[in-house]
């Protein structure tokens, strides 16, 4: 297994949970900043650019359909990461704001914040175990 994948599984998975904590520790906050994002081009388009560098390095960094359902899910992220980049430095804030809308984000808010906390418990769970890392438990 790759060391790499490892690498990406801990790190995604780290960020992840801390991310999914924070968003049910300040629920209102993160609904207003999505809100206000949606609603400011130049943010918009700023962030679809750190984004999309973040996919389009995920991709050529760890494009492995193959070597585990980790590398795989890894990898997966990684296209949605630049799927998600060029949505939001393409989208106009009208269009961004209609799939905010259309994905019922204030609605099913704990249900998105539930499976980015279990994607990350999964991801970190898988890059810290890895079979083949030098660093995983046992793995000396």
């Amino acid at each position: 297994m790759s060391q790499r994948t490892a690498f990406l599984g801990k790190l995604l998975g780290i960020f992840c949970v801390l991310y999914s904590l924070s968003m049910f520790a300040h629920r209102q906050a993160a609904l207003n900043a999505v809100g206000a994002l949606v609603a400011e081009p130049g943010a918009l388009l700023v962030l679809g650019f750190v984004v999309l560098g973040l996919g389009v390095a995920m991709v050529l960094g760890h494009n492995r359909w193959s070597g585990g359902a980790l590398a795989i899910v890894v990898t997966i992220i990684g296209w949605l990461t630049l799927l998600k980049g060029l949505c939001l430095a393409f989208l106009a804030p009208a269009g961004a704001a209609a799939y905010v809308s259309a994905v019922h984000y204030e609605q099913l808010f704990y249900i998105y914040a539930g499976v980015i906390l279990a994607v990350g418990a999964y991801l970190t769970y898988g890059g810290f175990t890895m079979k083949g890392n030098p660093n995983a438990q046992g793995g000396r």
